[in-house]
């Protein structure tokens, strides 16, 4: 019998959590340093990107998978499935992830008043810290980790670690290429699933023996 979903070292989450609420105190209190990052990088890539329009044309197609409704919808299906298979664990981690990420950004962009770049590629008019797209991604691809880490061998779990890497930096890059937040947004929403995405995987691991 197998044990799912996998239950990082509760270090991950502390030392995330913390990491965000330090990132979160310098945006919240526009730190120089930290804003003039951001101001260089948008900078760069709104070059980039005025050069290269068939290309912003791909990303804001791409970067839509990323979008929230997807994501429920991802998550809500793997919910449904773990559930007829009664395999209880996996099916609480998925309800717990495909809520808690959108949630909690959300109520971010609801109480935090961090504009977006001026003037981007697409027009969002919400506050932009952290990435909903960005967050939606990295918890996507962190629960799929510790989904498939108890099920699988060391190749598989490498090469799953790699896709997901891959997907969220993929994600992250056309949030940023695409004007719509500023890199230390996407670096939120990539701290703010790894704070999240642990800690519900080990509450799903309170719910019980699968099957």
């Amino acid at each position: 019998m197998y044990r799912s979903p996998a239950r990082p070292p509760v270090a991950l989450p502390l030392a995330a959590l913390a990491a965000f609420g330090v990132l979160l105190g310098l945006v919240a209190g526009d730190w120089p340093p930290l804003v003039r990052w951001d101001s260089s990088v948008i900078a760069d890539l709104r070059a980039f990107g005025g050069a290269r329009p068939v290309l912003i044309d791909w990303l804001r197609a791409l970067t839509s998978v990323a979008a929230t409704i997807p994501y429920v919808a991802v998550g809500a299906a793997a919910t449904l499935l773990f559930a007829l298979r009664r395999d209880r664990r996996d099916a609480v981690f998925c309800a717990l992830v495909t809520a808690a990420v959108p949630i909690l950004w959300g109520i971010m962009h609801w109480t935090l008043h961090n504009p977006r770049p001026a003037d981007g590629f697409v027009v969002v008019t919400s506050s932009g810290f952290p990435s909903g797209h960005t967050s939606n991604a990295a918890a996507f691809s962190i629960a799929l980790v510790l989904l498939v880490w108890p099920r699988a061998g060391a190749g598989a779990r490498a090469a799953t670690c790699l896709a997901a890497a891959a997907f969220t930096g993929f994600i992250g890059f056309t949030r940023v290429a695409l004007l719509a937040h500023w890199p230390t947004d996407v670096l939120g929403g990539i701290l703010l699933a790894a704070s999240v995405v642990p800690v519900a995987a080990r509450v799903a691991r309170l719910g019980g023996v699968d099957r």
